[in-house]
């Protein structure tokens, strides 16, 4: 079965490497995608377990278009008690790089009518539309070359919405992407993991469950449950094995804000996830907090000044910088912003640098290297850090 998985822009590698950790086979990264094959367990198990990948597609079948009436009757000619149940609810989700095709909603609507026109001719009836909530969701796309390829949805709803955000605060992580920043940052759990900026706390969840082996799927339902050749066995055997390879936290998982509203939304989160052993947060300035002692990681999203306003965003940045430089040798930290001017005044140099998208804004991932006095005193560096005060975590 070969399988298409989409994600974000950035991700696509370790997407990929996420793929072959699952057994994925003719694994081929792609823009914002990654193609494999696999089996029926692969495709239970990825939809399970995987962090960085948005949505599971399954091609049906290709064929050459060369107009909307032309689609119409090609799809016309397919069984679709195949795929779809008369009682079933279903959806198009159409999409079209073609100069022939422009209008993708009038592409979702001709193969729509083709489907019910297709269940009236066989059965006298015809299953009903739900753009929202479907049983089952299909995906036209159509390339620039005129081909249009069929595909299902394995996943339903984004992967993305993993069933444990309560509401998302001001401007909300994406969970993909907050999977992604830690997967590129190397983190697995065997240091403490920090951000002092947490919002509502999507980073400090989904280093947990990295940590804890938990997978972000176990939360939810899945549209490959309403499918006719869904093996409730096999399904419910993978579920099993996935609560067993549970594990509890090696070291400190820390969140830090001074925001009450968002400390509060971000323990409601929490406890939804079920990870409140894992997890600690705290209400404070980032400039008042000490971490645990490196090594250790730091993951933040400052404001960007985009969305949320900020007074003074440079000065917002430097300070981070300071803190940064002060208070965690030994750390690796990571920084994402969509502000390019605002990361500079971090006053740090990057030693990675890597271009992600938050939403629809670019954005830089950076990490910087964090020593212990500096890269030449060495020993020296460490024994002046030695007789500060007690730090979290500890």
């Amino acid at each position: 079965m070969k399988l298409l998985v989409k994600t974000l822009a950035g991700l696509e590698a370790v997407l990929a490497d996420e793929l072959q950790q699952l057994g994925a086979q003719n694994i081929e990264p792609l823009k914002r995608a990654v193609s494999c094959e696999g089996d029926l367990a692969l495709l239970y198990r990825a939809n399970l377990w995987l962090r960085c990948g948005i949505r599971i597609l399954v091609p049906v079948f290709d064929f050459q278009v060369g107009s909307e009436e032309d689609l119409y009757q090609q799809l016309r000619t397919i069984d679709w008690s195949k795929y779809l149940q008369l009682h079933q609810t279903f959806a198009i989700d159409a999409n079209s790089q073609s100069s022939r095709f422009r209008h993708n909603r009038f592409l979702a609507q001709k193969t729509k009518d083709a489907i019910v026109d297709w269940f009236r001719d066989q059965h006298g009836r015809r299953p009903s539309v739900n753009p929202k909530s479907p049983d089952i969701r299909f995906h036209l796309h159509i390339d620039s070359r005129h081909q249009a390829s069929f595909l299902l949805d394995s996943s339903g709803d984004g992967l993305h919405r993993r069933g444990y955000r309560t509401t998302g605060g001001a401007a909300p992580l994406n969970e993909v992407l907050a999977a992604g920043m830690i997967r590129l940052a190397g983190w697995k759990g065997d240091q403490p993991f920090v951000d002092m900026l947490c919002g509502s706390g999507t980073l400090l969840i989904e280093a947990a469950m990295i940590a804890g082996n938990i997978p972000p799927g176990l939360l939810r339902s899945f549209a490959f449950q309403n499918w006719q050749n869904f093996d409730a066995d096999l399904w419910q055997n993978i579920k099993s094995e996935a609560r067993q390879s549970k594990r509890p936290p090696q070291q400190p998982i820390i969140g830090v804000d001074n925001h009450f509203k968002a400390i509060r939304i971000a323990e409601n989160n929490i406890a939804a996830a079920k990870l409140q052993s894992y997890i600690r947060v705290k209400r404070s300035t980032f400039q008042q907090f000490l971490p645990p002692e490196g090594p250790g990681t730091l993951i933040s999203n400052p404001p960007y000044d985009l969305r949320l306003e900020t007074r003074d965003i440079n000065g917002l940045y430097r300070e981070i910088g300071d803190r940064l430089k002060k208070e965690f040798p030994g750390y690796q930290a990571w920084l994402m912003s969509g502000n390019l001017e605002a990361l500079k005044n971090v006053g740090l140099r990057p030693s990675r640098r890597i271009h992600l998208l938050n939403g629809q804004i670019a954005c830089k991932f950076h990490k910087y290297e964090l020593y212990s006095g500096s890269k030449k005193k060495g020993k020296e560096g460490d024994e002046q850090q030695a007789g500060k005060r007690p730090r979290i975590g500890k």
